[in-house]
């Protein structure tokens, strides 16, 4: 990814207050985007994962110039729903990670998840930690609504050593954002696939069983198997970005079997009489728990 002997361009590891770290020949250094390129629509939300253009100073500093295509971009709404937020960019694999107990599972914002995976054409699998809180059957049940929609699940626990070379080898060769919410021991998990790397582990609350975050921002990690991960703040709620009702269905794979046996082209899959979805719901053929969960997506503002 070399220009000529001044220029270069390198991979955005993270980026607090302005400032961005970005991984060039094997080393990191610190840049600030050139003036100009600041006042440019969409310059000045350069996130984690990008590959940016450089220009080295005179002083052996380097400013970024420019930004390089992306292959994907993984984004939520503000809090107030008007803004963009990106949270990484060129990111080819999502984890969604949960935890069996302590916290119990956010069943809805895992859903969440892989829809903005789904929508970005991005392959996700699930990682449902500390299954040593658990019986491995008593954990597979709860979970098995996904292995049914044809996502895989790994059971990993840190405290027992289980499944963690697998997920390391999942993580190899990808840029992969490990992402859900907070206490469900995320930053363990990459101490242990990638040892000596030194993330703060958090407690868990135990008057409201939530995680206390240690992760304060984005940050992306080479890792010695290759490729990279993403270690993201836990994330508690996530509000859609780009995906519109009318692609919503499509971003249930369980769903995909039965949207040619709707009577309207236009079914919702929520309210219409003859929906192939809605019978195959009452057939126990997609998961109540998910469908559930579609119908509530559908019901915002997207």
């Amino acid at each position: 990814m070399t220009g000529g002997p001044e220029d270069a361009a390198g991979r955005v590891l993270r980026s607090v207050g302005g400032v961005y770290t970005v991984e060039i020949h094997g080393r990191s250094v610190e840049c600030a985007l050139r003036g100009r390129l600041k006042q440019e629509k969409g310059i000045g939300r350069v996130a984690v994962g990008d590959v940016v253009k450089l220009e080295k100073q005179e002083d052996g500093s380097y400013v970024v110039t420019g930004l390089e295509e992306r292959s994907s971009r993984l984004s939520r709404r503000t809090a107030h729903g008007r803004r963009e937020q990106i949270i990484a960019a060129n990111v080819d694999r999502l984890a969604a990670v949960t935890s069996v107990a302590g916290p119990e599972p956010l069943f809805s914002l895992l859903d969440r998840l892989l829809v903005l995976a789904e929508s970005n054409g991005i392959t996700a699998f699930l990682v449902v930690n500390k299954i040593d809180l658990s019986s491995e059957a008593e954990a597979r049940e709860r979970f098995r609504m996904y292995e049914s929609a044809g996502y895989e699940v790994l059971f990993t626990s840190v405290k027992a050593s289980l499944e963690i070379d697998s997920l390391r080898d999942h993580l190899a060769g990808h840029i992969t954002l490990l992402v859900g919410p907070s206490g469900v021991g995320k930053s363990s998990l990459l101490n242990a696939v990638q040892p000596g790397l030194g993330l703060r582990v958090g407690e868990i609350s135990v008057a409201l069983q939530r995680g206390k975050h240690t992760t304060v921002s984005a940050s992306l990690h080479p890792l010695d198997a290759g490729g990279y991960v993403v270690d993201t703040p836990g994330l508690g709620q996530l509000r859609f970005w780009e995906v519109g009702k009318s692609l919503l269905a499509g971003c249930f794979p369980e769903f995909e079997a039965y949207l040619d046996g709707c009577r309207f082209d236009d079914c919702s899959h929520v309210h219409e009489p003859g929906c192939g979805v809605i019978s195959a719901v009452s057939d126990g053929e997609i998961s109540r728990e998910r469908y559930d969960s579609y119908v509530r997506m559908a019901s915002e503002d997207m």
